[in-house]
């Protein structure tokens, strides 16, 4: 603009002034015309961008009438959604209810409770004779579920001496005690099912401390939230970090991990400011059969350096997004994200309509392209690895291909604003894109990092930064292990009472293999801890489980 009114006082200061000067002004006016537009058409897509981000619908499924407007692909599918299934159901054996990995499980005796109806002594007469009636028997009129409050009680624990008679006659005293647990933390009355019940409400039901601290004090207890504070860093650098170091080896030996990063503001850290940004990272496995593991962790900065140091030893498939620091990660086969290519061209249409004709747009043709490989991957995410192989070289490479020569013609136009930075991002990442086709364990995207980070991106818009860095990193280890019990059908509360409560008495800093009997996956976790069979029973008791544990269970 500065240029044009340049131009204009240069044109009123010329005596005479000439035809040339004119047509010259002029191309300036057009082209500076032109500039304002295309800025005006930018601001108004960002804006419109922004709208729909703060007040629209999060959602980036295709709407139903736009899913084939030309006719070119056949074969899309609609999504739809079945009905929620009933909480409980009744049979012949009694009420089932289902679980938190959407099993049905029969109600035990112990949790059911029956209330008996009965007629007072004076209204046991007859209406019409007046005699005295008999019990004939009773009907079942209706079963609901109740719900009953949490308590809290006093634990008392109580250590059994003897002494051996025989041998106090001969002038020694031999005392044998009971083994009794260890506490989760030296010096305090703190529980494992209550620092449980603490990390279970923070990280698995996004419930900062102090709301919790308001709970607690209907409980008739005061826990601070500094206590609290003080029990997860604690917990967490004293038991839990080696079940997360145990956790990281065993994923560095998968063949398929999902990577991701998230902003966190952690305000005491030394050299930094307050306001600035840290990150949080997650890494997860694939979907290769074997029991997931998602890990969290804490960094203060988003270099490449992070993944790569902790990454270090793994080779595989890598799948991330398309942040350029993945790439200074060595010897990985780096596969991207076909989620976030169509997210690009999602992002580009609020403020197309279209044409006239009613034709599609070109970011809505991108869309498009993306949707039909969605929907190829559906169709064989069931088969075997084997068949899933070659059907997808059989049918989505040509769709691959398709999708790059419409790219190629895309280039070759003028393009502006959304649609430019999503062609611009597509043809970046072209050469992460299709590794995908190389093994049937990896993914079209990395949808799987994405919503593993969900939860805590939730969490953080509750208590929305931590303290110190000690706090940050704690979250990245209880989140890891609430994270991957969920994953792995698990009830995080339990899991997390049960590891709290073994922990303290193992000695797994001599014996790292104690640590497997804690993971998810593992027989003793997911079985009937208390009806083992005899032989791991026996196993278990020589070769890692302390007396003091057996004590614990009853055992």
């Amino acid at each position: 603009m500065q240029k044009v009114e340049a131009g204009f006082s240069e044109l009123l200061s010329k005596q005479p002034v000439t035809e040339q000067d004119k047509e010259e002004y002029i191309r300036e006016l057009r082209c500076a015309v032109q500039t304002l537009l295309q800025e005006v058409r930018n601001l108004d897509e960002i804006v419109a961008l922004l709208r729909k981000k703060q007040f629209g619908s999060s959602s980036e499924a295709t709407p139903a009438q736009e899913e084939d407007p030309l006719g070119l692909f056949p074969e899309a599918e609609q999504e739809y959604c079945e009905e929620a299934p009933e909480p409980f159901k009744k049979d012949r054996r009694g009420v089932h209810r289902m679980n938190e990995a959407g099993k049905w499980k029969l109600t035990n005796a112990s949790d059911t409770e029956d209330r008996v109806y009965d007629l007072d002594e004076e209204e046991r007469a007859c209406p019409r004779c007046g005699g005295r009636v008999e019990c004939i028997g009773k009907e079942l009129v209706r079963e609901v579920f109740e719900y009953v409050p949490a308590k809290l009680k006093l634990v008392r624990y109580w250590q059994m001496s003897y002494r051996c008679p025989a041998c106090r006659k001969n002038g020694r005293s031999v005392i044998v005690r009971a083994s009794v647990p260890k506490p989760l933390l030296n010096h305090s009355m703190v529980s494992a099912s209550v620092v449980a019940e603490v990390m279970y409400q923070k990280y698995g039901n996004a419930m900062p401390l102090y709301r919790q601290e308001t709970a607690w004090k209907q409980l008739g207890v005061s826990f601070s939230r500094t206590t609290m504070a003080n029990w997860i860093i604690r917990c967490a650098e004293d038991h839990l970090e080696p079940l997360w170091e145990a956790m990281h080896e065993e994923l560095l030996r998968r063949e398929v991990v999902h990577a991701d990063e998230t902003v966190v503001q952690v305000l005491k850290e030394n050299g930094r400011t307050a306001q600035s940004k840290s990150y949080m990272w997650v890494y997860r496995t694939g979907q290769d059969r074997q029991p997931p593991i998602i890990l969290y962790e804490y960094q203060p900065g988003r270099s490449g350096e992070y993944p790569k140091r902790f990454l270090e030893g793994f080779r595989g498939y890598l799948h991330t997004d398309g942040y350029a620091g993945y790439n200074q990660v060595p010897w990985i086969t780096r596969c991207g994200c076909w989620a976030h290519v169509r997210r690009k061209f999602v992002e580009a249409m609020p403020t197309v309509t279209g044409n006239p004709l009613g034709l599609p747009t070109p970011a809505q043709i991108g869309r498009d392209y993306c949707d039909q490989l969605f929907a190829a991957e559906k169709k064989i995410a069931e088969l075997p690895a084997a068949e899933r192989q070659k059907r997808r070289l059989a049918v989505e490479k040509p769709m691959l291909r398709a999708f790059w020569c419409w790219l190629e013609e895309m280039e070759r136009q003028p393009l502006a604003g959304g649609l430019k930075k999503a062609v611009q991002y597509a043809r970046k990442q072209q050469p992460w894109l299709e590794n995908y086709l190389l093994d049937a364990r990896c993914q079209i995207s990395n949808n799987l990092a994405e919503n593993a980070i969900r939860p805590f991106t939730v969490g953080r818009k509750n208590w929305l930064f931590s303290d110190t860095v000690k706090g940050a990193r704690a979250s990245a280890v209880v989140y890891s292990l609430v994270e991957t019990a969920e994953a792995n059908g698990l009830s995080a509360r339990d899991y997390l009472h049960i590891v709290l409560s073994n922990l303290p008495s193992m000695d797994f800093r001599r014996d790292p293999e104690q640590l497997k009997l804690l993971m998810p996956w593992s027989d003793y976790i997911r079985g009937d801890r208390f009806f083992l069979s005899r032989a791991w029973f026996l196993w278990a008791l020589t070769r890692h489980l302390p007396r003091g544990l057996f004590a614990l269970y009853g055992i």
